[in-house]
């Protein structure tokens, strides 16, 4: 599964570039953009890219200073400069002998012998058509254009040509032979999510290698249980120190030194995938190189120290897994976290809508316990009825309960 391509943008080295011909720092590009300095470091590292509004505007920024650079590059081309004064080139004794004698007189030169006018060479004609064919020059036939790579067999090509170098990269960085080569599948897995983006930039190999790099020096690595268990060392007592006085220096220094020394990059570049000024990353090479000659007097040469990381590197069996091993790897990987994020959103709609269902319609005042009161005089039951109550109870109940006795008119 892979991703839309998005806007444009010119590779880590560029930006940097175009950032440092405008004499800008990157605090105050941040600023322009809206983020912070240490975001444009690693958009300038190439170890993560940015998106949305903030690559548009990042995009647009970059741009603008390219046509500013391109501006001032035609102003002085058009600037005319001022000539030279003619420079008289001495030939022989001849040109040196009146500096030597001035007194003397300078022999006359011959003229120039005039130079013979050219012969107009007789052009050939052309064979006519009863010429026999085999007699003909051969016309070559126009080759035809090799079909372009798919993604997949461009991503294949990358693997296999980059993959095993950065697995013994990698493993100089952690010292484990297995993280260093789910490191680098894990780069490459990324890679092959954003492969649009991946496959324009200048430097593929450097933004896997910049993402291997992450991934194997994470703080989390520490927190999974095959970390727990050492691996077994190298079997030479030399490689065997050399790799535990690596992994002694900080990781920034670590990864300095195998990245200038072990992989032969130069210092601004070393300074833009560690995200890191030059003067910084210089100071932490010569402290790791400071480390490791006090441990190894024999490699304080950098010429020595680079073929023994070389050495180590290659006397180590790290086998890699096959391109299309990687790329389903990641294409499932993919799948997984884009159903899991289906389900996640499934299940809390579905989790609102039962809460919305059930939820009351109208507000309910709790009710507030009770409380004891005082000073009540107990409930009486009534006593027995006396004989008086008693007959006229029953004078009650045996008389009829009729209104009056109708009236008739009589004559008097």
């Amino acid at each position: 599964m892979t991703r839309g391509p998005a806007t444009p943008l010119p590779s880590p080295k560029a930006r940097r570039r175009l950032r440092e011909a405008a004499s800008l720092t990157q605090t105050q590009l941040a600023e322009r953009v809206g983020v912070a300095p240490g975001t444009v470091r690693a958009w300038e590292s190439g170890r993560t890219t940015p998106r949305g509004r903030k690559r548009e505007a990042y995009a647009k920024l970059l741009k603008a200073l390219a046509e500013e650079e391109e501006s001032a590059a035609r102003q002085a081309a058009r600037t005319p400069q001022p000539a030279p004064p003619p420079k008289t080139e001495p030939t022989g004794d001849r040109a040196s002998a009146p500096e030597a004698c001035p007194g003397a007189e300078a022999e006359p030169e011959p003229e120039p012998e005039p130079e013979p006018e050219p012969v107009a060479m007789p052009m050939r004609e052309p064979a006519p058509e009863s010429q026999p064919r085999s007699t003909r020059e051969p016309v070559p036939e126009p080759r035809p254009a090799p079909d372009p790579l798919t993604p997949a067999q461009a991503f294949d090509a990358l693997y296999e040509f980059s993959a095993p170098a950065l697995v013994r990269q990698t493993f100089l960085l952690t010292g484990r032979r297995e993280q260093a080569r789910e490191s680098v599948e894990r780069a490459f897995q990324t890679a092959w999510e954003r492969w649009p983006e991946v496959a324009r930039d200048r430097d593929p190999v450097g933004w896997v290698r910049a993402t291997a790099y992450e991934y194997a020096l994470s703080p989390w690595q520490r927190f999974r249980p095959r970390h727990r268990h050492p691996e077994p060392p190298p079997a030479d007592p030399g490689d065997r120190t050399l790799l535990n006085t690596l992994l002694r220096l900080p990781p920034r220094h670590r990864r300095t030194l195998v990245l200038y020394d072990g992989v032969g990059l130069d210092l601004p570049e070393t300074a833009a995938e560690t995200e890191a000024s030059t003067p910084a990353a210089a100071h932490r090479l010569l402290r790791a190189r400071e480390a490791v000659a006090g441990r190894l007097p024999a490699l304080a040469d950098p010429q020595v120290l680079h073929r023994r990381l070389a050495e180590l590197a290659s006397n180590e069996r790290l086998g890699a897994a096959r391109p299309p091993t990687v790329r389903r790897g990641g294409e499932r990987r993919a799948r997984f976290r884009t159903r899991a994020a289906i389900a996640f959103t499934v299940a809390l709609i579905g989790t609102t809508a039962l809460t919305v269902r059930t939820a009351p319609t109208h507000y309910e005042p709790p009710v507030s316990p009770g409380q004891a009161v005082r000073g009540v005089p107990p409930r009486v039951a009534p006593g027995s009825l006396s004989d008086e109550e008693l007959e006229l109870r029953q004078k009650l109940r045996d008389q009829l309960q009729d209104g009056p006795e109708r009236l008739s008119p009589q004559l008097e």
